[in-house]
């Protein structure tokens, strides 16, 4: 029977360099000679990206804040019980761009939905399914919105205000100092050499960690 792989998360507001740290995680792990795989949230199958261009695509329609709250974990129990959980339990590690941490976040701290109806779709959906480690990429909301304008076309998410992108900053710290076994918080404002050794540095260990069990 194969080692259950891990699963790690990463998360930060707009701009903070996940899509350039995934990019870095990828490789450290094929340099240490573990089989992962790379995918992202919301998405990860074709039922959650199609379901991920409902939610990201501008629209003058104005988009209930339940109504994205349930297409968010549609999306989500989709890509967990279709590929997150059948890599795990084959021993692969699983690198996600985004999770449900993101949604405590977004649909929490930005769009003030209650944490207990997220928290009660949570159980639903992942059942005791959770991040082995979450990586938060934190940077000051105006250095990743920047960033992220200077990407181009920005999506229904990025063309919020920088208030609503404070309060997510704020809620993923909050989260981060309630949890702090799980949640492993990286200074993004600083170089990317600085910011890719931090992460590799986090990777190498939890590697060394998972072969002494």
């Amino acid at each position: 029977m194969s080692m259950r792989g891990q699963f790690i998360t990463f998360e930060g507001t707009e701009g903070v360099g996940k899509s350039t740290q995934l990019t870095n995680a990828s490789r450290t792990l094929e340099e240490l000679g573990v089989d992962y795989i790379v995918t992202r949230e919301p998405g990860g199958t074709p039922m959650a990206e199609a379901i991920r261009e409902l939610l990201l695509a501008p629209r003058d329609e104005p988009v209930n804040e339940i109504t994205e709250l349930l297409l968010m974990f549609a999306a989500r129990a989709q890509h967990l019980h279709t590929r997150i959980l059948p890599a795990i339990n084959s021993g692969q590690w699983v690198l996600c761009d985004r999770f449900t941490d993101a949604t405590f976040a977004y649909q929490g701290g930005g769009r003030g939905v209650p944490k207990d109806r997220i928290a009660l779709l949570e159980n639903l959906v992942q059942g005791e399914v959770r991040p082995d480690h979450v990586i938060l990429l934190d940077a000051p909301v105006a250095t990743g919105m920047a960033r992220a304008r200077d990407r181009g076309e920005l999506d229904r998410f990025e063309q919020e205000d920088l208030e609503f992108f404070q309060r997510i900053r704020d809620v993923y710290r909050e989260r981060a100092i309630a949890q702090p076994s799980r949640y492993h918080v990286v200074n993004a404002a600083r170089s990317l050499e600085e910011v890719s050794g931090a992460v590799s540095g986090l990777l190498s260990e939890w590697v060394t960690q998972s072969a002494v069990r």
